[in-house]
Formats: structure tokens, sequence, C-alpha cells
């Protein structure tokens, strides 16, 4: 066998003097020590190679040796629970063998060989299989099902078939007659990370992620399925809210990718959502959570791989028809590890030296999320909340700008709103979202039919609050009329009453829809009285020493997430308020 040795070393790129013996985006393994490595260029006579791990250590003639495969991720039980680095070494299975740190070419199953599952079989010898179809079932945490796939592309006839029982990760299930021979299948599955996996159809979503948090599922929501971006800068409150996303949000499963964020904070998300309990079963969070760390101290390029290791794992469980969501927290480091390469690369820079195909990969990331029809006629989704951190919280800078392109909810964090320990920091003035008119229909008939226009006018009432604070600003209040003026009443409501919130308490950290109904029905009632009321010349001065907006605003303590009889009183309140001042 011909052997492959480096010519050249730049950080973690390298050069092999073989331009024949490569294929594009084929794993290798580099050095003495077998570092992965990933096929990124194949020129005229060199072939060049990023390296995902530290390449301190490697020298010029060091052997490489090709694989013929793409980069790939194992699937299969026993992902629940656990911890993985970038390119999918479990990580408390490392520490166990070598300690903190992890050693320069250690490699490690991402499964537990020694575990046994008990395997609930559905078909028999002599039935015939199609992709993605399920075989059987087991039960990898408590109370989740894992199910069995026939993988992508494998058409044919079962010649054996085991018995329901209990089995090892790697013991042979299944054996099935293809065209091209007899294929033999366990309880894992290998695929290209870079690739996405193959459905039936792709469907627009009228279905939202129900998070409890009222900012975002009443003014900006996100379908299951959908894209959502989170930008903000130092403090902002992102990690913060990808975690309380992940706690109480509706998805049956969620990945968690650390993608170049700093140590101390990886840990603490480690420890949070070890400790963290899921509401919805009394079990632990992690029992339906799968974490990918990927620290700014570990090799740049495994940030990139960490990213397509993340998607792969939700794709895998979408295939089984559970609703998946991804947080990606950060795609900002993601971006800055591919102008590393780029620049190492020596290829033309584009703005702020990113490389020119940012966009591109961007898309192809966010791409991967959807509402599909597998290929088992289950129905499935992957929903992406990426987290973007712009130096010096400037949203102009191309990352921020081009992952707008691509995501249709936008949640801007404002960093006055978080110093003034407003939560969640959501700008209501800079976020947006294009789910509403998706989701109309699932409003009406699940919740209420003028959901929606309650919805639009609480985005009415502040945009116009943002425009007389301004005037207030520039010349103060008192010259307003009082209809103004009940504008900002209203808005301050709104702030202080319904978009803020407090996750320290018990029905205030996750709120139900119907909840966050008749808030928005009160406060619309609110407004419309408090028009009724200045337009017969009575002063607002008067209104507001009576306390009525204060009691509102603290309705969101003062009524459980149960008794949503109790809004009717505050409507009563207002109107008997209303009639008794003179």
């Amino acid at each position: 066998m011909h052997t492959h040795t480096i010519f050249a070393i730049n950080g973690p790129v390298i050069t092999v003097n073989d331009a024949t013996s490569f294929k594009m985006l084929e794993m290798v393994y580099v050095g003495h020590q077998k570092l992965l490595g990933e096929v990124i260029q194949i020129q005229k006579q060199q072939t060049i190679v990023q390296v995902y791990e530290d390449t301190v250590g490697l020298k010029k003639g060091d052997p490489v040796f090709p694989t013929g495969e793409a980069i790939t991720v194992t699937l299969g039980p026993g992902l629940i629970s656990n911890i993985y680095d970038g390119i999918q070494r479990p990580l408390l299975d490392i520490e166990s063998k070598h300690g903190h740190f992890i050693p320069s070419g250690s490699q490690a199953f991402p499964l537990d060989q020694n575990k046994t599952w008990d395997v609930t079989v559905f078909l028999n010898k002599g039935d015939h299989v199609n992709p993605g179809m399920i075989y059987g079932e087991l039960l990898e945490t408590s109370g989740f099902k894992h199910k069995l796939l026939i993988p992508p592309n494998v058409y044919g006839t079962i010649l054996n078939i085991k018995k329901s029982g209990a089995y090892h990760v790697l013991d042979t299930i299944c054996e099935i007659q293809t065209h091209q021979g007899i294929e033999t299948l366990n309880l894992t599955q290998k695929w290209p990370i870079k690739t996405p996996r193959p459905v039936i159809s792709r469907h627009i979503s009228h279905e939202p992620l129900i998070s409890g948090q009222r900012v975002i599922d009443t003014l900006f929501p996100i379908a299951k399925g959908g894209t959502a971006a989170i930008p903000g800068g130092f403090g902002t409150g992102k990690t913060m809210l990808q975690h309380q996303l992940a706690k109480w949000c509706d998805a049956d499963l969620i990945v968690y990718v650390g993608c170049g964020e700093r140590g101390n904070e990886m840990t603490q998300v480690l420890e949070e959502f070890s400790n963290l309990i899921d509401p919805k079963t009394n079990r632990p969070l992690l029992e339906r959570t799968i974490l990918i760390a990927n620290t700014s101290n570990m090799p740049v390029a495994a940030r990139e791989a960490s990213i397509y290791t993340g998607v792969a794992i939700a794709e895998y469980y979408r295939d089984m028809g559970y609703h998946v969501a991804l947080m990606a927290d950060s795609t900002s480091r993601w971006a800055e590890a591919l102008r590393e390469i780029s620049g190492r690369l020596e290829e033309m820079p584009a703005e702020e030296g990113f490389p020119a195909y940012l966009p591109s990969r961007i898309s192809q990331f966010y791409e991967r999320a959807g509402y599909v029809e597998n290929l088992n006629h289950t129905h499935g989704s992957i929903t992406i909340v990426g987290a973007v951190s712009p130096q010096g919280a400037d949203f102009s800078e191309p990352v921020t700008q081009n992952t707008k392109r691509f995501v249709r909810t936008f949640w801007a964090l404002d960093k006055q709103l978080a110093y003034a320990r407003h939560y969640a920091a959501i700008n209501w003035n800079e976020s947006y979202s294009d789910y509403g008119h998706d989701l109309d229909g699932y409003y009406r008939e699940h919740v209420a039919e003028d959901f929606n226009t309650f919805r639009q006018k609480l985005i009415h009432i502040l945009s116009e609050e943002a425009k007389l604070l301004e005037i207030v600003k520039l010349i103060g209040s008192d010259v307003l009329p009082d209809d103004q003026k009940l504008v900002i009443e209203i808005g301050r409501v709104i702030r202080v009453g319904f978009l803020q919130q407090n996750a320290f308490h018990k029905d205030d950290t996750y709120v139900p829809l119907i909840k966050q109904y008749h808030m928005m029905r009160v406060i619309v009632f609110l407004y419309e009285q408090g028009l009724a009321y200045v337009s017969e010349k009575k002063s607002i001065q008067v209104l507001k020493e009576s306390s009525l907006f204060e009691r509102i605003i603290q309705m969101k303590y003062d009524t459980t997430n149960e008794n949503m009889n109790a809004f009717d009183d505050y409507i009563r309140i207002i109107r008997d308020t209303m009639r008794n001042i003179d």
C-alpha cells in the first residue's frame, strides 16, 4: 500500500503531496497518533486536509492514512443522556479512562458496548423491508422509545431476524437480502454528518413550538420545524434563553450543541442540565437531552464538525417520528472557525475576513430544519435555534446579517433590557417572526378565535409607544394629549406585566397559551376602556393614581396557570374602576 506523508503543516491545515488517492470530504487519519482529519480541497498535485484535533507534535514526513469514507456519526441507543465532543467522542467515557484531558488521537466508541437493551422485534423472516421502516423498538430512557430503523437506501427481504430479547448495540439483529448482497443490521447506523438524511416530503408547519415564554409564544412564535436566531452581545442572556427553551418547550428531544463557547460556561451548562428536572415527567431533563460540548480551547476545526454532528443526530430521531429541538450556541464561533481555516488556505477573504461561502454554509445548516414526512410515513420535525454573538452587539456584522436571510424568527436580545433584569431580554422593536400567519389556524382551533387579533393589537401599541417615547425624550410627557399618555401607560403594562417573566416564580416561569391569551384579553380591554375614558375628557392622571395599571401588571403573579376564571374578575375591576372615577 502506498504511504502518504505530510508535506506541510499550517495549524490545523496540512498538505499531502498526492492528489490521486483521496476524494473530497474523505475521512483520514493523520500522523502516528492517527488524528482525525477531513479532505477539504484537492489541488492539481496536492491534497489539503483539516485536522479536528491539536496538531502539536506533527512533523513533515509523518504518515497520512486514507479511509475511503466520509466523516460519519454513529447512531443508536445510548445517545440520549450522553455528552460528546465535536467529533462524537464520549467525554465521560474518555474521562474515566484518561482523566480530565483528552489525549491526542484518542478514540472511543460513541455508544456503550457492554450495556444490553431489551429489544422488541416487529418483523419476521421473509418480510419485505423498505428504507426507514421501523423493525423494532426499545426503551432508551424512562419513557423514551427508541425505534429501530431500516437504514436509508436499503431494500430487500429479511433472511434472518432475531426474536425479541436483550442485545448489545453491535449484536446482529437482522440480515437482509438486497440486490447488492446481504446487509447485516445491528442496533447502530453510521451516517455522513454533512449529508442530510432523505425524507419523502417537506411541509409547512402549522403547529407552534410552545415554550411558555410569553414574548416568544405570543409576539414572535416559532413553528415546529422552524428556524430562529438569538443574536445578542455578551451578557444579554443567549445561553439562559436556550436553557429555558430546552427545559420547557414541547419538543420530544433536545440536542444542545455548545460550539466554541468558554469552558466555564459549558461546564455550567453540563452541571445545570444534569440537575434540571423535566417538568413534564418529573425525571432528569438529561433523559431527553443529548449534549455536544466543543469549548473555545478545543481545536478550531472541530467547531465546524460539532454543528453537523448535532444536526445529523437530530435527523436520526426525527426519522423515528419525533419533534427535535436543536440549540446551537453559538454559530458565530462556528463562523470564526470557518474564517480561520479559510485564512490558512489563503482564500480570498470577503466581508470582515469571512470566506465568500459563509452565506451558503449558514443556509445549508438552517435548511436541515423542517417539518417532514419521513420514509416510514411518520411525521417529525427539527427546530433549529441558533445563538449569534456579534462583536460589540453589532447586528450589521456578516454572521448576523446572513443568518437573518435564512431564518424566519429573529429574537434580538438587548443589553439594556438584560442589565435592567428584564427577562427575556428580547427587544420587541427589533425582533420579528414570519410564522404568525402559518400558526393562525392552530391558535384559532386550540386557543381562541381572536388570539391573533389581540397579538396584533399588542404589537401595534408597543410600536406606537416606541415612537412616543422618542418624543418624550425631547420635550417631556406633559405636552402629550391624554390618549397618547394612555398608549405609554398601556405600553408599560405590556412590557412589565406581560413581556417580562420571572424564571423563579412557579406560575410565571412557564405560562400556557390559554393564560397568555387571557392576559392579552385583559390588557386590550384595559386599553379600549381607557380610550373611552379619555374620550369623555376625563383625566388620565386620576386613572394612574387609582393604581389600576399596577393591579393589571401584577396579574401574572396573582393568577395561577389553572384558574382562567380569575381573568373575568380583572375585566370587572377595570369596568368598575373606570365607572367610579369622576
